[in-house]
């Protein structure tokens, strides 16, 4: 059976205008985006009559966890992503991939870290991470 993988080439990250009929643009130049990064708590339960001698646990809260997104310094990207870093409400964004379905990570965020990385021999890049409150909705 032939694989049912896509490549990243064509992913596409976009920002949300806040309205109340939302509407998004892209964010130009992204190279690599690492998340969401999903994670779930889980209680322990366990008792002094637990059964079988094993621990039992109970889900906890899930956390939407964190987005790192690498991208090319441009100065109209730099300062979206540093208005974004000063503003005290979540932006909405997405994630939106280049299968044939144009699957879609829907999620609202906060800019956390904003570090430019400046090198002699290679391009001025900015690694902007994100914390993702809320659920990640994955929509067509």
């Amino acid at each position: 059976m032939p694989s049912s993988a896509i490549a990243g080439v064509g992913t596409v990250f976009n920002r949300g205008d806040g309205a109340s009929s939302e509407a998004f643009t892209s964010i130009a130049e992204v190279n690599s985006i690492s998340g969401p990064t999903m994670s779930r708590d889980f209680i322990d339960v366990t008792s002094l009559d637990s059964t079988d001698g094993y621990r039992e646990f109970i889900g906890g809260f899930r956390d939407g966890g964190q987005l790192t997104l690498n991208m090319n310094f441009t100065r109209d990207g730099f300062e979206q992503m540093r208005l974004d870093f000063e503003d005290d409400d979540s932006i909405n964004y997405q994630i939106v991939l280049p299968d044939a379905g144009n699957t879609t990570l829907d999620f609202a965020a906060f800019v956390t870290d904003l570090p430019l990385t400046i090198t002699p021999d290679d391009k001025v890049t900015v690694d902007v991470t994100m914390k993702i409150t809320g659920h990640v909705t994955l929509t067509s």
